[in-house]
């Protein structure tokens, strides 16, 4: 019973500082919406090669964007990811953006997670380089994708990987999928 109190008493720890690390302060968030773009067409993206990309390339399509790890539960999703991708290219772009922010389930270097993703899921789809997708260190497109002072529609949040939010062809921010979702339901998504 006691060492049960304790594993719970240092998860309990750690999950404190862990929200306490990545809580963004008013001022913060403020500071960050003010230098994020109001249309998704502005932002840019390093990929996993460490080219910038920007995300006007893709006007015309679907986008969804996807935090993702290699070591996560939902890692298995990637092979779904792909399948969608491939049925639906003509018309969607899916963005994989590595993101070690959930118990450090994407530890890998870039090449490490492209290899990954190619070797066990024959992923084809664009990779980002590691980003944080929350906290004070939120990449531009999250910050974008998450607040409706910046994307227009809807306050979003991740709480886990696998994470998906679709854009429309149009640059507007469309609906978020849930960590656990089928990426396959998204096809319906796709008019």
């Amino acid at each position: 019973m006691k060492t049960t109190f304790i594993i719970v008493a240092v998860i309990a720890i750690a999950l404190a500082i862990y929200s306490f690390r990545n809580h963004v302060t008013p001022e913060k968030k403020a500071a960050m919406l003010a230098e994020t773009p109001k249309s998704f067409y502005e932002l840019t993206y390093t990929d996993i090669a460490g080219n910038t990309v920007s995300m006007s390339q893709y006007k015309g399509k679907y986008v969804l964007c996807v935090n993702v790890a290699s070591k996560c539960g939902h890692t298995p999703q990637y092979a779904k990811l792909q399948k969608l991708y491939d049925e639906h290219k003509d018309k969607l772009v899916i963005i994989g953006f590595p993101c070690n922010q959930f118990l450090g389930q994407e530890p890998g270097s870039e090449k490490e997670i492209s290899d990954f993703c190619e070797k066990n899921y024959g992923v084809t789809f664009p990779l980002a380089s590691k980003v944080n997708v929350k906290g004070g260190d939120q990449h531009p497109v999250y910050t974008w994708l998450m607040n409706k002072d910046a994307n227009g529609v809807s306050d979003d949040k991740v709480e886990w990987n696998f994470h998906k939010v679709l854009v429309s062809p149009e640059g507007a921010w469309l609906k978020a999928y849930s960590a656990g979702s089928d990426p396959m339901d998204i096809a319906a998504d796709l008019k």
